[in-house]
């Protein structure tokens, strides 16, 4: 079995619906400035979803200069006397493409009245999908090795990972579409997304983004505090956004969420991966011991640790991460697993929005230390997210310092937060929360896994967010929502 390290560092890892798609159809043009509707390309159509594009300028403090174009979709309100205006929205990444997101979400349970309430409008962010797509021409095997570095027990360990990180970093930087990475900043998709918002003809725009596009959208209430509606972020990143700290926090998230799968593999025997959660936790130790070691079926340690992390994200991927464990621990054979489409762009887009929107350490030995800590604090995954990466060997030269996320604006943010959650742990929202200050209330839920709107199974903190699309009522105070019963637990 081959599998990227972990594809959900890239993408929304939320839940992924399958979309009937014609054997035609094309986007229509339309003068600058304004949306045309028509079919959506082929391969992003779905019922009743239309798409467009929209020109914006690849360099804002150049706006009458070179102009690339934004794929844009739209799933309008069947009901117009209940429409209120449009929600944007954005399924996370960096990297993961968002024209088809409105039906998603749809499809996955986004209430009728939300519905009924918006035009929901998803899009293709800058360099990614079908708007101005960037490469980093990575190979089978690079992207196979997936976004991030190998586990290092030692200081040697990151020093054999400086070769390997340095040439991904040159294939972006030297790349055919490598013109477009100074401005393929969080900060220039906001940008385009008011653009995007003057296009549809509103003056106010709801947004809904989870993952990496929570901090898009506390990038867009910051730089635009007066054009936001009302502002639901679900699973939320640090006020930093995807910077070396975030990745650093994703061991802490395994960490966090890991109990949640102990305590299932534990009261499923038939497994076989132990009869209690601290023999669980001592089998995961020993497998990444005997993978390092000897590798099986070309699964070793590190992607071991990757694949675990992965299917943490969702409760209803235990089953299959406990039979993966299993067939690891017994020898049997594992399943082959193909290259998903799109990863070369998706990987190469995470690279330029990652890399580009922050600083990062310059020199082996702060990841060195960096290992040395994080090994210790978080041993299950510690020594691979803190090691080197692409980002060391960027260009050091920014277009712009990252946003600084305030408390400047209306109150209108809703944040929502599963407690356990792997990719954007809770430590990291509750910063968010904090640099919002009075313009945010935080809904946590007693529950683990990626996502909470409309997918996590905690309907108090569901209900939350869809009364607050719907009527603009928050809780009047950060609101911690008690567990409840898991599908996978019953």
């Amino acid at each position: 079995m081959r599998r990227t390290l972990s594809l959900a560092l890239t993408t929304a890892a939320l839940a992924v619906i399958a979309l009937p798609a014609p054997s035609s159809a094309a986007t229509t043009a339309q003068a600058p400035g304004s949306l045309r509707w028509g079919p959506c390309p082929e391969g992003a159509a779905a019922p009743r979803l239309e798409c467009s594009t929209l020109e914006v300028p690849l360099d804002y403090r150049d706006p009458g200069g070179r102009q690339i174009e934004i794929a844009v979709s739209r799933l309008t309100s069947e009901k117009p006397s209940a429409r209120r205006g449009v929600l944007l929205t954005n399924p996370g990444g960096p990297g993961g493409a968002g024209l088809t997101y409105p039906a998603v979400l749809a499809a996955s349970g986004l209430p009728q009245e939300v519905l009924d309430s918006y035009d929901v409008i998803g899009f293709d962010p800058r360099g990614v999908g079908r708007s101005a797509p960037v490469t980093c021409d990575l190979t089978r095997e690079q992207q196979w090795r997936g976004n991030f570095p190998p586990y290092a027990h030692t200081a040697a360990d990151v020093t054999r990972e400086v070769g390997y990180a340095r040439k991904i970093a040159e294939q972006c930087t030297g790349s055919r579409t490598a013109w477009m990475l100074p401005h393929l900043t969080t900060a220039n998709t906001a940008r385009d997304m008011d653009r995007l918002r003057t296009a549809l003809g509103e003056p106010k725009l709801s947004y809904l983004g989870a993952s990496y596009g929570s901090y898009l959208g506390a990038v867009y209430t910051t730089l635009f505090p007066r054009r936001g509606d009302r502002i639901v972020l679900d699973s939320n990143m640090g006020p930093g956004g995807y910077d070396v700290t975030a990745m650093r926090l994703l061991a802490r998230g395994m960490e966090d969420r890991f109990p949640d799968f102990a305590a299932f593999a534990a009261e499923h025997p038939g497994y076989g991966l132990g009869s209690t959660p601290k023999q669980v936790t001592a089998l995961f130790y020993e497998l990444v011991e005997r993978l390092d070691a000897k590798p099986v079926q070309g699964v070793d340690g590190t992607l071991f640790r990757g694949y675990t992390f992965e299917q943490l994200y969702a409760d209803g991927s235990m089953p299959r991460l406990a039979e993966f464990w299993q067939a690891v621990d017994t020898g049997a054979q594992l399943p082959d697993q193909e290259l998903p489409g799109g990863l070369e762009n998706l990987l190469a887009a995470r690279f330029a929005v990652v890399c580009g929107d922050s600083r990062w350490p310059g020199t082996v030995r702060e990841y060195q230390r960096n290992v040395a800590v994080d090994r210790l604090r978080y041993p299950m995954l510690g020594g691979s997210t803190a090691s080197i990466n692409p980002c060391a060997f960027w260009p050091r030269e920014r277009t712009e310092p990252p946003v600084r996320v305030t408390g400047r604006g209306p109150s209108n943010v809703l944040m929502v937060q599963n407690e356990r959650d792997p990719g954007t742990p809770l430590v990291g929202a509750r910063e968010l929360r904090r640099a919002f200050g009075g313009r945010a209330t935080l809904v946590t839920a007693d529950q683990g896994g990626h996502g909470v709107y409309p997918y996590g199974g905690n309907t108090c903190a569901k209900d939350a967010a869809t009364a607050f699309l719907i009527t603009g009522e928050r809780p009047v105070r950060d609101l911690a929502c008690a567990a409840e019963p898991s599908e996978v637990s019953k």
